[in-house]
């Protein structure tokens, strides 16, 4: 074992021993340290802005891109924003010890099943110093001690918001190795985390495709995850056309770079005047279009799409368009080339959009909303600590029951099995 595998394992120990407390936490005595963490949080701004004014520099001289740049950059909106999401998780109900069901068995056996922490959970991220804050103030409320190792581009502003977040649930007596923060850049620390079977219970990966792929392919611990945010925004023949300007314009350029954004327009060849609408305010916009022949015939500016185009995540002002075959060409455009993210339909149809709702099987299916809905905190979920597109465990924006598993309570009065 070298020194990096020696120190994460150390980690996780001390990790596993800050679950068992937090797993007998009270409700109240947590609620009052992610409080405290966000009062902290708001005293440091100073600090963290002055860590985050380093990273981006530090970044913009490495060329980074402006997707990654705007994940990056920290204002006071935005901390007081992180502030107020470690708040708003204070203040929803503990999952911890909630009860799914419960019956009883013909022979006098009850059962119960309840909401039990998952353990100790790493979360390796890139480029998002919220997600050191998010991830923390999830996993403390939801009884989880977790091990953060984050992008080394912005190490400095999670160091700070490390330090301040831990101040603040240390003042309420809980314990420090609750969330610990690897603090090396070493790429090793994230192989390290990916080895470390028993001693870490499940990896949640948030950042780009070669992230999270690396994370897929090397990991020997459980991985709640998503490759790719190829969202889709489809506009139906009874669709409002205003509506459906707002939502394409929101969806796509209010943050390009967020996993919510939409990728792909998809318009009904019934919608064509709407269509033409929407590509040409797009392109007004700023947006590059790039489109199929027929969505080139609209403007000259639309440039010609190829078969990448249909399934690429641009993170920029760049979307693709298409006209399918109504609500039934939709679904089968984002079954092809969709991410299992996030879609959304624009129609005054109820029928046409509760096929749509139906029938595109991705983890969030929105009607007459923009995409870049695709967020825990618009769920009412306070923070999220990622969105998972697979099938297992949980899916779409994972916040604190989806951070928790179950155990069955059986509760007898001598009953033996014959």
């Amino acid at each position: 074992m070298n020194d990096i595998e020696a120190r994460i394992a150390a980690m996780a120990r001390a990790a596993r021993a800050a679950s068992r407390t937090l797993a007998a936490t009270p409700t109240a005595r947590k609620a009052a340290a992610l409080k405290a963490a966000a009062e902290a949080i708001r005293a440091a701004a100073p600090a963290i802005l002055a860590a985050n004014a380093d990273d981006m520099k530090g970044a913009e001289a490495r060329g980074t891109s402006g997707a990654m740049l705007d994940r990056l950059r920290l204002d006071d909106s935005r901390l007081e924003g992180i502030a107020a999401g470690v708040e708003a998780v204070a203040n929803l109900p503990d999952p911890v010890g909630a009860t799914i069901k419960g019956w009883t068995q013909p022979n006098g056996l009850k059962f119960e099943q309840v909401r039990v922490p998952l353990g100790v959970i790493g979360i390796i991220y890139e480029s998002r110093p919220n997600v050191t804050v998010d991830a923390g103030a999830l996993c403390l409320m939801s009884g989880n001690a977790c091990i953060l190792r984050g992008g080394s581009e912005a190490l400095g502003t999670s160091q700070a918001l490390h330090a301040a977040f831990i101040s603040g649930i240390t003042r309420e007596g809980l314990p420090a190795d609750a969330v610990q923060l690897v603090d090396t850049p070493d790429r090793a620390a994230v192989g390290a985390m990916l080895g470390a079977a028993g001693l870490i219970d499940i990896i949640i990966p948030r950042g780009g495709k070669g992230l999270v792929a690396r994370v897929q392919s090397e990991a020997r611990v459980p991985v709640l995850a998503h490759l790719d945010g190829i969202c889709h925004v489809y506009i139906d023949k009874d669709a409002d056309a205003d509506k459906a300007e707002a939502i394409a314009l929101n969806a796509k350029l209010r943050r390009t770079g967020v996993c919510g954004a939409a990728e792909t327009l998809l318009i009904d060849e019934a919608a064509q005047e709407t269509g033409a609408r929407v590509v040409k305010a797009l392109l007004d916009a700023g947006c590059e279009v790039r489109g199929d022949d027929t969505i080139r015939a609209i403007d000259a500016r639309v440039v010609a799409a190829d078969d990448a185009d249909w399934g690429t995540e641009y993170l920029d002002a760049i979307i693709s368009a298409k006209v399918v075959d109504g609500v039934g060409g939709a679904a089968a455009h984002i079954a092809r080339h969709g991410s299992a993210h996030t879609e959304s339909i624009v129609t005054e149809n109820t029928d046409t959009a509760n096929r749509f709702l139906a029938g595109v099987d991705s983890a969030i299916v929105i009607h007459n909303a923009s995409t870049q809905f695709a967020d825990g905190g618009e769920f009412g979920f306070g923070a999220e600590i990622g969105i998972a597109t697979g099938r297992l465990h949980a899916r779409g924006p994972v916040a604190l029951e989806g951070l928790t598993t179950y155990k069955t309570l059986v509760r007898g009065n001598g009953q033996v099995r014959p």
